[in-house]
């Protein structure tokens, strides 16, 4: 059987499923239930500084995407960091900690851009015997405003500066939680682990209006009739999410630093996808906020029947798999040729894939007085939309040519040699292969 057990940056959990710093992760009832659950560590939800707390609005927080069956897609908030104060948030910490010591407790901080300020709360969360701390530069709205949060995460001197404070200040292990509302996110990442970051962690919210409500026309969630932007996250973020730790995962200057993956993680697939990309470990919102805590055993048991299956024998073994096959477009193999199969056995016949084709591709499907769809090799360019349109999983599929065999489109050979943009002839800056 597979072994789930995690070690990331030192910190040991049984599994590598961690909930993100949100609501779940609020408050001692919370998170005990949580580890009830089977829930291989938290990130506590970001505590302020000592002295009146925030003040977190009190009508409508949270906004929705819907799919068409109702199913939450993405979830947009207007939450702040935790309007407890500091001193229960400590008590309760430090009391869970002590009734799990086998679980991962790190804890989430956001305090003003000062050193002084940042000295002064690490040494009582260091009292709490809390594993790791993380630093909140990523909230986009509220918390921004203030100088804090993505005011921070956007610029990567401040990054490197803050991380360092922590570092010279604290015994505890520091991840540098990054924000998406940047152009590059390789460059926060690489001033993260100038200023001595043991890890990253991203993504954080991206900054958005999920929608605006006609009749009041004011953005939703709606306060008094007035909105904001505020953090999008859940399934629909994913994409993104793996994108920007792809980039961190293999970037030269930011190699190796290890990563935490954040950003729709819903099922046992997710968390292997963010894992295979890089992902030391994973941290889990919305999916919780949807389906609630024991969503975490579906997450283990899957993942550990198909690490079995593939014959990985620990979640190490999978960190960064995929990383070698993310390249860049011009890297990418011009020569290899693919074409559209439609199974008849399991086509429905329900015009989909012509509709697409014909409307808003290359008109490579035909369609038959009886609705018999069938792809026209000599127009088909493998574009894959067909195989995303259509309701019936493995009904279409795309079937690579074999080299020799002549593209009934372009009339040329399969060619059997890799080549890409970088030396093809089309390219004005091609640089002939030695």
């Amino acid at each position: 059987m597979a072994d789930l057990t995690s070690t990331f940056i030192g910190i040991k959990s049984p599994n590598p499923f961690w909930l993100a710093s949100a609501p779940p992760t609020d408050k001692e009832y919370n998170v005990r239930r949580a580890f009830e659950a089977g829930w291989g560590g938290v990130v506590w939800k970001t505590l302020g500084a000592e002295g009146p707390p925030v003040v977190n609005v009190n009508g409508p927080r949270y906004g929705a995407i819907y799919g068409a069956d109702r199913r939450l897609l993405g979830l947009n908030n207007i939450e702040l960091i935790t309007d407890r104060p500091l001193q229960t948030n400590l008590r309760e910490i430090k009391a869970v900690k002590r009734d799990y010591p086998d679980r991962a407790m790190v804890v989430s901080l956001m305090v003003p851009c000062e050193e002084d300020a940042w000295k002064a709360i690490l040494p009582v969360v260091e009292e709490t015997g809390a594993d790791g701390i993380e630093l909140n530069f990523g909230c986009p709205h509220g918390m921004s405003e203030r100088g804090m949060g993505a005011a921070v995460g956007q610029v990567p001197e401040y990054i490197e500066m803050v991380t360092r404070w922590c570092k010279q200040t604290t015994r505890m292990p520091v991840i540098v939680k990054l924000t998406p509302n940047i152009t590059d996110v390789r460059k926060p990442a690489e001033a993260a682990k100038r200023g001595g970051a043991d890890a990253v962690s991203l993504i954080n919210t991206i900054n958005s209006i999920t929608s605006v409500n006609l009749d009041t026309m004011s953005p939703e969630p709606s306060i008094d009739g007035k909105g904001s932007h505020g953090g999008y996250c859940g399934p629909a973020v994913k994409p993104i999410a793996m994108s920007m730790v792809s980039e961190i995962a293999r970037n030269p200057e930011t190699h190796g630093l290890p990563i935490s993956g954040i950003g729709g993680v819903t099922t046992w697939r997710d968390a292997a996808e963010f894992i295979s990309l890089g992902c030391g470990n994973v941290q889990v919102c919305t999916a919780v906020m949807t389906y609630g805590f024991k969503i975490v055993s579906e997450m283990v048991s899957g993942l550990s029947d198909w690490m079995d299956e593939k014959g990985y024998s620990s979640v190490d073994e999978v960190v960064g798999r995929a990383i070698p096959n993310v390249t860049d477009w011009q890297y990418l193999n011009l020569n290899y040729v693919a074409k559209a199969k439609i199974s008849q056995a399991d086509c429905i016949k329900c015009g989909r894939c012509y509709a697409a084709c014909e409307d808003t591709s290359h008109q490579a499907i035909s369609m038959s007085e009886d609705r018999t769809f069938e792809v026209i090799d000599a127009e088909c360019v493998a574009c894959n939309l067909c195989v995303n349109v259509c309701p019936v999983e493995g009904c279409i599929t795309m079937e690579p040519m074999a080299t020799g065999e002549t593209d009934p489109r372009t009339g040329k050979p399969v060619e059997p040699d890799y080549a890409n943009w970088t030396t093809h002839p089309n390219n004005p800056g091609a640089v002939a292969a030695e």
